[in-house]
């Protein structure tokens, strides 16, 4: 199986070399690999540049987007500066970020999954931090959702998504409109992917209400936007969150902002998710 990746990459010097240099060391390796580089201002470009005069599945493109770090837009706006230098003769295409460092076997295991199971659309490992000098999971979100940091697509359920929004909560939608069109999601423990800068630590403070927006713009409604506030905040370990969160919520509605999915998804959306959440009451 063809694996195009895309790396978008903002003022990454620190890190993107132990990432390149994990994915040209790969059991499997991909067919290419493209680095965006979205508006750095370090030595990011001249890494990347070194990596492609050794390796001729490397490619590098620059492009000038806002120079604030909000999540969603900025970086799936980065991705497709990438994805549209790329032929269509993939099966798989993935969305990683620079700053991971992916075992060997990394992609050799992944694409096993999709070839032993045709209605797996999605799979990823798992992040994991140094803490202590030890390395823990990065446990932000539940072990059968993959990490927008580490996406990888089969083809076909990639343009059954309609590739990805330009939107915080893209990883959240890609995996929403999957099963919608019922592609299985796999996440594999195994796959223990070290994360070198954790989450969240450059984006913008005025990031604090795009998560409270997401979930009005998945069509959560109030109660789920609720239950899905407390649970994300608790695990951050920053209680005051919820109150962001459902401020950025009431305010997405006030101000009628536009829907990611379509009144049928958001049936089935949140069907899926209080079917979740009754499932994880009843253990």
């Amino acid at each position: 199986m063809n694996i195009y990746i895309i790396i978008p990459a903002h003022n990454e010097e620190r890190f993107i070399s132990k990432t390149l240099e994990s994915l040209v060391s790969q059991t499997k390796l991909p067919k290419k690999v493209v680095v965006v580089n979205d508006n750095s201002t370090d030595n990011t470009e001249k890494i990347v540049n070194d990596f492609i005069k050794k390796h001729d599945f490397i490619s590098l493109i620059n492009t000038d987007s806002s120079g604030e770090h909000m999540p969603g837009s900025k970086v799936i706006s980065a991705f497709y500066q990438g994805y549209k230098t790329l032929d269509t003769n993939y099966d798989i295409i993935c969305k990683y970020d620079a700053d991971l460092i992916f075992p060997q076997n990394y992609l050799e295991k992944i694409v096993t999954h999709f070839k032993e199971d045709k209605c797996i659309g999605i799979v990823g490992g798992f992040c994991y931090i140094e803490k202590n000098k030890t390395w823990i999971l990065e446990s932000l979100t539940n072990k059968d959702h993959i990490r927008g940091a580490l996406k990888a697509y089969r083809k076909n359920c990639f343009e059954d998504i309609n590739g990805l929004k330009r939107a915080m909560g893209w990883d959240t939608v890609d995996e929403l409109l999957a099963q919608y069109h019922n592609w299985k999601i796999k996440t594999d423990d195994s796959l223990h992917v070290k994360h070198l800068k954790p989450t969240g630590n450059t984006y913008n403070p005025k990031a604090k209400y795009k998560q409270g927006e997401a979930f009005y713009r998945m069509r959560y409604g109030f109660w789920i936007t609720l239950i899905a506030s407390i649970k994300l905040s608790l695990r951050k370990r920053q209680p005051q969150l919820i109150v962001d969160y459902l401020a950025g919520f009431f305010k997405a509605r006030r101000n009628k902002q536009p829907f990611l999915i379509s009144k049928n998804e958001g049936v089935f959306v949140r069907k899926l998710r209080w079917k979740n959440i009754k499932e994880k009451l009843l253990r």
